[in-house]
């Protein structure tokens, strides 16, 4: 920590309106308080308290000089501030839960830039779907979370929005079509992605109006595709995961165009990690949006 400056003591010898208080509050001895305001006097070359009984009061000179005194002190306070969140960036360890389609494509470059600024941090990446990750954020197993942002309860701002594509096995009929309805695909086999509680797949069939075959649930996406190929179903799965990875499968655009919105979630932001709290601002302003206070 950085000592009390005689700038910080004088302000807080004004405010307290005595040595004895000044001093209490400070941990210091009444005998170091008057010390520290003599040696500013000397400083300044003027007197800036008139010492009463028991009480202080501020001279002519001292009304003068006691503004940019303050803007002094509160100079410090900054400077501190910004050692400490230095200091907590230092050999810090940000946890992240997170999902395929984001550790892909959206947190290996920021968590590059990150770096770039500040080389000593260090990452953890805890897999896992919304509902799962929502629940280690409310467990402090991680520090913040990707989740759906609809309906997680946890404080979270929308940075990215992902479409969903259907995916097909090559030589499909409903390949020949150059999009494809809800509707075509809750007839055929669906391997379903398993997204938690909150599944936007669901949520687009159930709007739609009609119910899938549902022949598999599968938690990674990579699985999926892999099956895809293997002619045992269709899928529905999101852009950002399918971009150069959609081989030997026909991918097409849903008529209803159900997205999911990408949100960054944390329990309390007034506790979160200084690391962890700061890359949260970076990746707010990486979306456009203004750091949240």
């Amino acid at each position: 920590m950085m000592r009390v400056s005689r700038y910080k003591v004088f302000c807080c010898v004004v405010d307290a309106g005595s040595f004895t208080k000044a001093a209490h509050e400070l941990g210091y001895t009444q005998s170091a308080v008057s010390q520290t305001v003599r040696a500013l006097e000397a400083e300044l070359g003027a007197s800036l308290l008139e010492r009463g009984r028991g009480s202080v009061s501020l001279t002519g000179d001292g009304h003068t000089f006691m503004p940019a005194i303050r803007a002094v002190a509160h100079a410090e306070d900054d400077l501190e501030r910004r050692r400490q969140e230095v200091a907590g960036l230092l050999g810090a360890t940000i946890r992240v839960g997170t999902f395929s389609s984001v550790s892909r494509r959206i947190l290996p470059p920021l968590m590059h830039r990150f770096e770039e600024l500040h080389p000593d941090v260090r990452f953890v990446l805890r897999q896992g779907e919304y509902t799962s990750i929502a629940q280690w954020v409310g467990e402090d197993r991680v520090d913040l979370g990707f989740i759906n942002g609809d309906g997680s309860g946890l404080p979270c701002r929308t940075v990215a929005t992902d479409t969903m594509l259907a995916v097909l096995p090559e030589g499909h009929p409903l390949a020949a079509s150059r999009e494809v309805g809800l509707e075509q695909l809750a007839r055929e086999p669906l391997i379903l992605l398993d997204e938690g509680q909150t599944s936007v797949a669901l949520t687009a069939f159930e709007r739609a109006g009609v119910r899938p075959r549902i022949r598999y649930e599968v938690t990674d996406d990579y699985s999926i595709l892999a099956m895809v190929r293997e002619g045992l179903g269709v899928s529905i799965l999101y852009s950002t995961m399918l971009e150069g990875y959609a081989t030997g499968v026909e991918v097409r655009p849903i008529r209803e165009r159900p997205v999911r919105n990408i949100a960054l979630a944390w329990a309390s932001w007034e506790t979160l990690p200084v690391a962890s709290r700061r890359f949260a601002e970076f990746i707010l302003e990486n979306a456009g949006l203004p750091p949240q206070l």
